[in-house]
């Protein structure tokens, strides 16, 4: 019995940021494949973001294990930017006495 490869496209899409979002929704692939690396079903997944179509996790697991190198490509690279980008939030917004400035805000009448 021959087997007939059968080819669809797979469901994500690149935003304008450079984001892979899944399936016509706002779910990011890195917000798959982490589920799918912490041992999370196809089915829970698409329970836990009920925007999602079930066949489109499983396209999209399927995608990552096919081409594991390119997707941790692309996982590490946005791992590198969040770590810009809160390093550039914790310079503008400096965490330290954050404490001291709610409890004074919440001391002083109004």
């Amino acid at each position: 019995m021959a087997v007939a490869k059968i080819r669809e496209e797979i469901p994500i899409k690149l935003n304008k940021d450079g984001v892979y979002l899944v399936g016509g929704t706002r779910v990011t692939l890195d917000t798959i494949v982490r589920a799918h690396k912490r041992g999370r079903s196809a089915e829970t997944i698409a329970r836990q973001y009920p925007a999602l179509q079930l066949a489109d996790v499983y396209f999209v697991i399927g995608y990552y294990l096919h081409n594991p190198a390119t997707v941790e490509q692309y996982l590490e690279k946005r791992a590198q930017l969040a770590k810009q980008v809160r390093k550039l939030n914790e310079t503008r917004f400096p965490q330290k006495g954050v404490r001291a400035r709610l409890a004074a805000r919440t001391q002083s009448p109004k």
